[in-house]
């Protein structure tokens, strides 16, 4: 490993906020349009389709280059990683915030998902290959809570911004942020990379794109041509046999992007389930509440993201001072599967929402959401790290990153073509002539300017997809909670368990063997590897199974 040292034992001072801004930058990018949502399909006349898209483009291009982005960082030097990230991500914000058409914008925010899919792993992976180790866990104690705190961050910024100018700020402000983490990562960031780094596997990022690309592609459009339409259940079927070809192509790797074997270990597919219902649920609520705070209870864009506020300040106590007290005394088992549950119990409420409820429903929701999610974050994020040996550890902390963003880009375009199609099908525009009719099935904003008739009709469509939406979550949560608890359960014997395992893994993210994406130190790894073990190409260690 290759990088610049900053002294006996210290690391230049500047070196961790310039890294937490690149982060904080690209994370709350991930919401903080969502404030925009309403003003965008005003100005551009986007239908909810379009909407979908054009904040899902960012989520699923993230997602699905997230493990080639750390492994370019890695092979390259994650300091250029990080600068050619910022660069990307700025002009795309840039492009975006001069766009007048729904399909550029849809189109840059992938590009802006480019960026992201650079920046984010490589400012972990400069933490753990820079740092010494007496400060490293803080280090990552801090990056997690950055990376937790930057999505809330972006919504109140956003809101703030939409208060004086048009969504359009909400994109210069990005161009902004990322110009100063740009300056700041080449002024202070010290360059570090493996140069024995196996050559990347551009195969298997293209399958992952294109199978996840499709999958999404089709949940999205199939309130318009029909779930049960050929169109959608083909582009289903076709999602599905890229990805097994995508675990087929992976399993052949010497050296994979993610090694499937790896789900073989139950604590490892439980954290990376969780962790993608968890955020599943809150990146599909946040876009569609948003949208109902704004267009149907007429509140502004910086009250509703204010209106979010006592979720955040539920879910931080929880995650960083509950659960891993909880999870030490009774076990990860318990506190994640309450934590699932929790959050199930919340979307049960936000589903009894109408265009007459107080915000006091709301509330009721948000307080359990927060502690659900707090409570099982933490856990979960400490079972895809403890699961794995010291020399893996850097796949869990890819793992983790990755579960999240795709979690946040199922959450969308599923919760939002539920909302849709509902929307669509609830609608009731009387008399109105055909072309306007359409066009206010297409776009609840639209149908907003067509008269105090039509306007009331919407409000009540939109609120009984909110309906659907929220109780097929609370549902989708609940199962999981159930197979979550499965998964962990395990009889009291211990037993080696073999993981065959490429010779080396692109993805790492270099994290430090002792803690965990969150900052959590593992004292007592189960993950560590058994004495005299393991034929070639496998990894044996010993834990309950």
């Amino acid at each position: 490993m290759n990088a610049t040292k900053q002294g006996p034992g210290a690391v230049h001072r500047a070196v961790l906020p310039a890294v937490m801004l690149s982060l904080a930058t690209v994370v709350s990018a991930v919401a903080s349009l969502n404030t925009a949502v309403p003003s965008i399909a005003r100005d551009t006349r986007a239908g909810l389709t379009e909407l979908s898209w054009i904040i899902d483009a960012y989520a699923l291009v993230f997602a699905a280059l997230l493990l080639l982005g750390g492994a370019i960082g890695d092979r390259y030097g994650r300091r250029r990683a990080l600068a050619a990230g910022l660069v990307v991500f700025g002009a795309g914000s840039a492009a975006a915030a001069l766009a007048g058409d729904p399909n550029w914008l849809i189109a840059m925010r992938g590009v802006l998902g480019v960026g992201a899919a650079l920046v984010m792993p490589a400012t972990l992976s400069t933490i753990t290959s820079t740092f010494p180790a007496a400060q490293r866990t803080r280090a990552v104690g801090a990056w997690a809570g950055v990376a937790g705190a930057s999505g809330i961050f972006g919504l109140l910024v956003s809101g703030t911004l939409l208060e004086f100018w048009s969504w359009r700020s909400v994109f210069w402000m990005n161009v902004v942020l990322a110009a100063v983490a740009l300056v700041a990562t080449l002024a202070v960031v010290p360059e570090s990379a493996e140069p024995d780094a196996p050559r990347l596997d551009l195969t298997g990022a293209l399958i992952t794109v294109a199978g996840l690309g499709a999958g999404v592609y089709s949940i999205i459009e199939a309130p318009t041509h029909g779930w049960a339409s050929a169109r959608t259940l083909l582009g289903l079927a076709a999602a599905l046999a890229v990805l097994a070809g995508f675990v087929a192509w992976e399993l052949k790797r010497p050296n994979p992007l993610l090694d499937p074997r790896l789900f073989r270990i139950r604590a490892f597919s439980a954290g990376a389930l969780t962790i993608t219902l968890q955020f599943f649920a809150f990146f599909g609520f946040v876009f569609i509440i948003l949208q109902y705070l704004q267009l149907v209870k007429g509140d502004s864009a910086l009250v509703g993201a204010v209106s979010l506020l006592p979720m955040a300040l539920t879910m931080m106590p929880f995650a960083r001072g509950v659960a891993p007290k909880l999870a030490a005394r009774i076990g990860p088992r318990r506190v994640v599967t309450a934590g699932l549950l929790l959050v199930g119990v919340a979307m049960l409420v936000f589903s009894l929402l109408d265009e007459d409820s107080t915000y006091w429903l709301l509330l009721a929701g948000l307080i359990p959401f927060g502690a659900g999610m707090g409570l099982a974050m933490t856990p979960s994020t400490a079972s895809i790290t403890d699961a794995l040996p010291a020399e893996k550890q850097g796949v869990g902390s890819a793992m983790n990153d990755l579960a999240r963003e795709l979690g946040g880009a199922l959450g969308i375009a599923v919760l939002g073509s539920l909302l849709q199609s509902s929307y669509r099908a609830n609608l009731d525009l009387g008399n109105l002539p055909g072309p306007a009719a359409e066009q206010a099935r297409t776009s609840v904003a639209v149908a907003m300017r067509l008269g105090p008739q039509a306007a009331g009709h919407a409000r009540t469509a939109f609120s009984d997809g909110l309906q659907t939406a929220f109780l097929t979550a609370s549902i989708a949560l609940a199962v999981t909670a159930l197979v979550v608890a499965a998964l962990y359960r395990a009889p009291r014997r211990e037993a080696a368990r073999t993981v065959p395992a490429p010779a080396d893994q692109t993805a790492k993210l270099n994290a430090p063997s002792n803690a965990s994406p969150d900052g959590n130190v593992d004292g007592n790894a189960n993950g560590s590897p058994d004495e005299g073990t393991g034929g070639r190409g496998e990894i044996r260690y010993t834990r309950q199974v």
